[in-house]
């Protein structure tokens, strides 16, 4: 066995995220601020795309409940920002999705399958108009203001959780944890027999997703001047992640990456150039990556580093 072969092996994926990291930090000294902002912005996806898969991608149970996660942090952020520093009002953002998450999940995970789904899809709505609900029932109102806060600090918040949620990521799944998320996700029944806490390892598991989905609801608030239930709930944010995931492809840790990076700026090109047929041809984009790609692009990526020599003992 070539133990060195294996050690390098296992030092490409952090080295590589190491690299991006660094030019990441230092987009705000040679970019624009549109560049600033639209990277922000697909920083977001990302993080929401990986977020999503820490759970759903090992576990294989389909949760849409993303935009409730995101929205609550969205809230949070509205109902705080201005009283306390931002960076705490992140901190809390993440912290009551978590909560949230976790009381979910304690109630919800014994759900398999389609009835999970539709539960977390339901979870988004429920959520929402009992705020639409609350505030025009008490407050006479439907939304509110959020403190603004300027692009470069969004940004390096943003790039914070990033960091952050990669650490979390690399951690689990290189973890016996990420074993047993593994186990789950093949053969739960066998799990269990095992001596995994097959419960409540989904439930931590499904909260330590919400944590960063609730962050980055946090500062994103803080980039417009109003939300209500609508905006900060919106039901888009709970499909987007799942099709970025699986577009990327979800074997590797690079697959969400490259998917929501790929998509995000996809979005945003076709939305300035072709803002009438936009949906039309990214469902037609989505749909043949879907077809022909089933392992996603990291599955191509992999099928191309093979045919390299020595790439085959390199495939993570």
């Amino acid at each position: 066995m070539d133990v060195s072969g294996i050690n390098s092996k296992k030092l490409i994926t952090p080295g590589i995220f190491i690299v991006v990291l660094a030019l990441l930090a230092a987009l705000p000294f040679y970019a624009s601020l549109y560049g600033v902002v639209l990277i922000t912005s697909i920083l977001m996806y990302i993080i929401l795309t990986v977020s999503w898969t820490i759970f759903s991608g090992t576990t294989g149970y389909l949760s849409l409940a993303t935009a409730a996660f995101f929205g609550v942090g969205i809230y949070t952020s509205a109902i705080l920002a201005g009283q306390i520093p931002i960076v705490i009002v992140v901190i809390l953002g993440g912290l009551v999705s978590f909560g949230v998450a976790a009381l979910v999940g304690a109630l919800t995970l014994r759900l398999k399958g389609v009835y999970f789904a539709m539960f977390t899809l339901g979870l988004v709505e429920l959520i929402k108009h009992s705020l639409i609900w609350y505030e025009i029932k008490f407050t006479g109102t439907r939304g509110r203001f959020v403190i603004v806060v300027d692009n470069e600090t969004i940004f390096w918040i943003m790039l914070g959780i990033f960091a952050v949620l990669l650490i979390t990521t690399y951690i689990i799944r290189n973890s016996k944890y990420g074993l047993a998320l593994q186990a789950i996700g093949e053969q739960e029944e066998a799990a269990a027999h095992s001596g995994v806490n097959v419960t409540m390892l989904k439930v931590v598991t499904f909260a330590i997703s919400a944590l960063f989905m609730g962050a980055a609801g946090a500062i994103m608030a803080t980039r417009w001047t109003y939300i209500d239930p609508g905006i900060a709930f919106n039901i888009n944010l709970s499909f987007l992640p799942v099709l970025m995931a699986i577009f990327g492809g979800m074997t590797q840790l690079f697959g969400p990456f490259l998917g929501a990076t790929i998509i995000a700026y996809l979005e945003e090109i076709l939305l300035t150039k072709f803002p009438y047929y936009y949906m039309l041809i990214f469902g037609v984009i989505l749909s043949i990556v879907i077809l022909y790609l089933p392992q996603g692009i990291s599955g191509l990526v992999q099928k191309f580093w093979r045919r390299f020599p020595g790439g085959k003992s390199a495939n993570t």
